[in-house]
């Protein structure tokens, strides 16, 4: 496969492709770290598209030829993780971390450097809105990519489903050197 992908803001056409990717993505990628029944319960609450950060123009796809093969994004809003909810209220970029949020790649491009691409660009976005810090939420799949780009562990919890076993994840936080 060839490397060469574009890498764009999301569109609301692009949803239904989104939500195509997330579930291939997750089930396939989060498998190593999480049971089926993990997994299952967790797509939707945790793992689905967030058509906040798409209208805010935070969130990033990459596309190779017609398909999406990753997304991801940030936001200035309160939520640290999940699908469609409430995120109305905003960070002040002067004293509150922005929020890494929403990573999928398409399983026969994993590893090949879409999931960087889109967190560069997103930091690059970070720090041009004002913020000097960010923090996300990992799932255990994702904490190595997040470690690379020096994001330091803060706290290790269990996110409460409302169906099957609790999910394990990584809070994790950088914060970026003055320009």
């Amino acid at each position: 496969m060839d490397a060469n992908w574009a890498l764009r803001p999301a569109r609301v056409e692009d949803i239904a492709a989104l939500e195509s990717l997330i579930p291939l993505s997750v089930r396939a990628l989060q498998a190593a770290h999480y049971s089926p029944a993990q997994i299952e319960a967790a797509l939707g609450p945790v793992f689905g598209v967030d058509r906040q950060l798409i209208s805010d123009g935070t969130y990033f796809v990459t596309k190779y030829e017609s398909q999406i093969i990753g997304s991801g994004g940030w936001s200035r809003r309160q939520a640290m993780f999940g699908g469609d909810c409430d995120r109305s209220a905003l960070l002040d970029p002067k004293c509150d971390a922005a929020r890494i949020r929403a990573f999928f790649v398409h399983p026969q491009w994993a590893r090949r450097g879409v999931g960087r691409s889109i967190l560069m660009a997103c930091e690059a976005a970070i720090r041009k809105a004002g913020f000097q810090s960010a923090e996300l939420v990992a799932t255990l799949t994702g904490e190595p990519l997040y470690a690379s780009f020096d994001y330091i562990v803060t706290e290790r919890y269990d996110v409460l489903l409302t169906s099957g076993p609790a999910l394990p994840v990584v809070r994790m936080a950088k914060h970026f050197n003055p320009a």
